[in-house]
């Protein structure tokens, strides 16, 4: 190709982004792996060390504490996500940039600020429970915090857009007049949504699940803040072996396990996620 007419390809847009991925990602990520790796020594020494930190009864607890939250909380993001998805692709203009001005606004606030505005929030002196005291419904204050109720409600919070802005971009895609057709042959508002509405925004739903499940196995800052002792997810587990134990071989082998996890989950999330059909093209 002439060098005038690889400088017009669309293409070479992504040249610089892709540069800068591979040189502050990619190529620390590959360094601290061989680098540690080899300190352990041979390939047998790191399998025999892999099997038993993987074996390990912290870091199966860890990963089953991991999962099992990042479930909780896709299951949450869903739940209060369809709704809201399903509003903005049937409300007006203003409706329609109030909520979504709302949900996109808090990311221009740090993930550090908006978990310690939830602290602050649920806190034994805070508002929440301020208002349960207040209205009569308990009589002590409610422990919302250093537990998995903080850390689920943290968690939702963060991750809802990213649940509400794959469902919407899924539900736009679906032709309206396929809801009047059912109704028009004789199924009820209720029916049409179970059976026409539904299975054609499963589609999203699924990814939207895939995306939010990837993103919470990984999470750290706000299971720190927010968890208790026995809430310990595998990114604070590699954070305490890197930081407080030094022991960078299992901070290493225990990031390699969630990166081979989150990899075979975003193969799953590439197969079952159709891009061009979520836009309607």
């Amino acid at each position: 190709m002439p060098l005038a007419n690889f400088w017009r390809d669309p293409a070479v847009l992504i040249v610089p982004a892709m540069v800068f991925i591979a040189l502050g990602f990619a190529v620390p990520l590959v360094w601290f792996f061989v680098e540690t790796l080899r300190e352990i020594g041979s390939l047998a020494e790191i399998a025999d060390q892999a099997m038993s930190i993987a074996s390990s009864r912290a870091v199966i607890n860890a990963m089953f504490t991991t999962n099992w939250i990042a479930l909780l909380v896709t299951v949450l993001t869903l739940l209060a996500g369809y709704p809201i998805a399903y509003f903005l692709c049937h409300s007006d203009r203003l409706r329609f940039t109030l909520v979504l001005f709302c949900i996109i606004v808090p990311y221009f606030t740090s993930v550090i600020v908006r978990t310690y505005s939830w602290m602050v929030l649920l806190g034994r002196n805070g508002i929440v429970n301020q208002l349960l005291l207040g209205s009569g419904l308990v009589d002590a204050p409610v422990a919302l915090l250093y537990n998995k109720t903080g850390i689920l409600i943290g968690m939702t919070y963060v991750l809802l857009p990213y649940m509400i802005l794959t469902l919407y971009a899924a539900m736009k895609a679906i032709d309206p007049s396929y809801m009047r057709a059912a109704q028009a042959l004789g199924a009820s508002r209720t029916y049409a949504f179970r059976h026409v509405y539904l299975p054609l925004s499963a589609h999203g739903a699924i990814s939207g699940c895939l995306i939010v499940f990837i993103l919470a196995i990984g999470f750290f800052i706000t299971p720190a803040l927010m968890g208790g002792p026995s809430d310990v997810m595998i990114a604070m587990l590699i954070e305490r072996s890197v930081e407080i134990m030094l022991d960078w071989p299992s901070a290493a082998i225990m990031s390699l396990l969630l990166l081979a996890l989150t990899l075979v989950l975003y193969a799953i999330y590439y197969r079952v996620t159709d891009v061009r059909r979520m836009m309607g093209t």
